[in-house]
């Protein structure tokens, strides 16, 4: 299945999105803030992310816009998770994620999301 970096800064977020991935199949990576999602994703692009929006050091509006600024990560599929509300129109035009998810999420819609993205384009 895919390789999937999740970043979050709260600890039993990241437990229970691994877990729900890692039972899809998938393999997940791990970063805290968006920094260290940078730089993992510098040594190896995965095949999608999942971020917070709200995190330390570099939130993920910035990791988007920067993701979605490089020729190398630009089509990279993101779904962010946030805990306000916050319109996939209003995230998009800011160079935003392919997906939001609401906090706290319903485990199904989470892995729709990613599956849905993860599936080859036209």
């Amino acid at each position: 299945m895919a390789r999937i970096l999740v970043v979050d800064d709260e600890l039993d977020v990241v437990r229970m999105v691994a877990r729900t991935l890692e039972a899809r199949g998938h393999t997940v990576e791990v970063a805290r803030d968006g920094e260290a999602a940078l730089a993992l994703i510098a040594r190896q692009v995965p095949e999608l992310l999942v971020i917070d929006a709200n995190l330390p050091r570099l939130d993920g509006a910035e990791v988007c816009r920067r993701l979605r600024a490089d020729p190398a990560t630009k089509a990279l599929p993101i779904v962010m998770m946030c805990s306000a509300y916050v319109s996939l129109t209003d995230a998009q035009a800011e160079q935003g994620p392919d997906e939001l998810v609401m906090k706290p999420f319903v485990r199904e819609t989470l892995i729709r999301n990613v599956e849905r993205l993860l599936k080859p384009r036209p």
